[in-house]
């Protein structure tokens, strides 16, 4: 099983559903940056199961406990061990799905795959696998914030389902917008309507799904590692590994298939003494490498597979049957996957900068 990514900024995700607990492993973060649990926590508890109305209602604290790496609040350089336990485990939720391929989820496949799979929950399927993303994704803010001061990423949702949030343009967007509602949208009257919409749905056993866009500032022009590990490559394979997302574009992505070259390209201008575009249709990526503009894509993520109505589906011994799924699940898992992909993005940023400084260590970067 693949579950480590990176380069020189390396993690490896480990843990079930319903096991113990969930963690992760970080090598290669640089000794000497400020680091708490309270870093890491604050991540946690955006990501965390029973945090509002319109999500899964599994109580779980996600307490993170840092076992290696950290010595009065300073990073060492060694291995960074991060555990989570897990405290609300239901397996008896799960009994029928021993027998029973969940329509849309991953029981048949890891079946397929391995012959053995973890029932309750999804095993290593499972969104809360995730969490050692994100503890490592905040461990990868730190690093970035402590070497490029302007660095900010901000993920918020943009759709769910038919209803499309006005986003606020420049300066405008920001943390405490997105963070004022319970959907992590930037638009406070799309708010109201996508919760209403996502209570309706879950009310009828049913779910919904929606785009995430994502918007990193202060990325300076270098990073990217052509022609197989381009940033925008990266960012893509890092995105679709996270659970339930089916779709990825960069800048001005499938609606680019409707211009002409002409109207496509970011003319170059002179800003001072830095390079600027007038328009960033590239979504601040051109040639696998940033440009020093904002880098602007979008995730697509489908309605969450496990619905509570009843569905035709097959056994593991090849009968016919039908399953009515139990347990607690999203209606909606956008809300909650904003942080994750927060996450992925320090995570591939800060690899790349460690991969440029390492190849250029005189430049400014």
């Amino acid at each position: 099983m693949s579950s480590s990514l990176g380069t020189l900024f390396r993690i490896s995700t480990w843990g079930e559903s319903h096991g113990p607990g969930v963690g992760v492993v970080i090598d290669g973060c640089p000794p000497c940056i400020a680091l708490t649990t309270e870093d890491i926590q604050h991540e946690l508890d955006r990501r965390r199961p029973g945090q509002s109305k319109i999500v899964t209602p599994r109580k779980e604290d996600d307490k993170a406990e840092i076992l290696s790496g950290v010595l009065d609040g300073q990073t060492l350089g060694t291995p960074i061990g991060i555990f989570v336990r897990n405290t609300d485990q239901r397996p008896s939720a799960y009994t029928e799905m021993a027998q029973a391929y969940r329509p849309s989820h991953a029981d048949y496949t890891y079946d397929a795959k391995y012959g053995i799979r973890a029932v309750s929950g999804g095993g290593r399927s499972s969104a809360r696998e995730t969490i050692g993303r994100v503890a490592a994704g905040a461990i990868a803010r730190k690093v970035l914030q402590h070497s490029l001061k302007g660095y900010e990423c901000l993920a918020y949702v943009k759709t769910i389902k038919d209803i499309q949030a006005v986003v606020p343009s420049g300066s405008d967007l920001t943390s405490e917008i997105i963070e004022s509602n319970i959907v992590r949208t930037c638009d406070a009257e799309a708010a109201e309507r996508m919760i209403s919409l996502i209570e309706q749905v879950r009310s009828e056993g049913n779910s919904v799904g929606g785009v995430i866009e994502c918007v990193v500032r202060g990325v300076p022009a270098g990073l990217g590692e052509p022609v197989f590990d381009k940033l925008e490559a990266d960012l893509a394979k890092a995105m679709m590994s996270l659970p339930a997302t089916k779709g990825f574009e960069i800048g001005s992505g499938f609606a680019g298939t409707l211009m002409t070259g002409l109207e496509h390209n970011d003319e170059f201008y002179m800003d001072g003494q830095q390079v600027r575009t007038r328009s960033n249709r590239s979504g601040g990526i051109q040639g696998g490498i940033s440009n020093g503009e904002e880098i602007i894509f979008r995730v697509a993520f489908k309605p969450t597979a496990t619905v509570l109505r009843e569905q035709k589906t097959v056994t593991n011994t090849g009968e016919d049957t039908t399953l009515s799924a139990r347990g607690r699940h999203d209606a909606c898992v956008l809300p909650r996957a904003v942080p994750m992909i927060e996450a992925m993005v320090h995570l591939i940023v800060a690899d790349h900068f460690l991969r440029q400084r390492a190849l250029a260590p005189d430049t400014a970067i």
